[in-house]
């Protein structure tokens, strides 16, 4: 059974936000609100949590496409290999917001992600899942939660969250009601940006 925990994102009960981060820190899943659509996420460092997170989504996790969820871009350089000024000045100017960027991985990487050439990266716009990730001391690894209907793609209340993932996690957060459209995935991988998928994220800033 999950734990239900309310947390209001204009301002996080540090207490509510401690007890998410002590779960995270043993081993527990998490489904949490972001700027775009619910997202199931662990801590990076935590291997079993990320096998879990697999399993849940049918994949293998060193081919997983899994993003990780920053603070800011400060750490960026942990997990990415240098970049130019060009490629720093997009990301400044689009996070925080609803966009993932792909970027050439470092060798830094955590070893279940060691063979990856690229990661995806995202700092959201929304005080819950960055209060979150700053008390963590690391990036959290995240996936949207998905849903099988075909014409809503993504559950948007937390209470029917809660009760398609109660026994699968380990808490899910009740940060108000959610988008129903994931991020602008953008690759940066190369240099120039590719749009990968459109989604919240608006292009002109591009």
């Amino acid at each position: 059974m999950a734990d239900f925990i309310k947390i209001y994102p204009e301002n996080p009960n540090p207490k509510a936000i401690q007890k998410v981060v002590d779960v995270l820190k043993r081993g527990g899943l998490v489904i949490y609100p972001t700027d775009t659509v619910y997202g199931l996420g662990c801590d990076i460092t935590k291997l079993k949590a990320l096998e879990r997170i697999a399993q849940i989504k049918g994949v293998k996790l060193e081919k997983s496409n899994f993003s990780f969820i920053c603070e800011d871009l400060s750490n960026l350089s942990d997990y990415v290999k240098q970049i130019d000024t060009a490629t720093f000045k997009i990301l400044k100017r689009a996070l925080p917001g609803p966009y993932t960027f792909i970027l050439p991985g470092s060798k830094n990487l955590p070893s279940s992600f060691k063979k990856r050439k690229t990661v995806g990266i995202r700092v959201p716009d929304n005080n819950i899942t960055l209060a979150i990730v700053s008390a963590l001391g690391n990036p959290l690894v995240s996936t949207s939660i998905r849903d099988e209907d075909d014409i809503i793609e993504y559950t948007t209340d937390p209470e029917l969250i809660l009760e398609k993932w109660d026994n699968l996690v380990d808490i899910v957060i009740d940060g108000g009601y959610g988008g129903n459209e994931g991020s602008t995935i953008i690759d940066l991988s190369e240099g120039d940006p590719v749009v990968v998928r459109e989604g919240k994220g608006s292009l002109e800033i591009f």
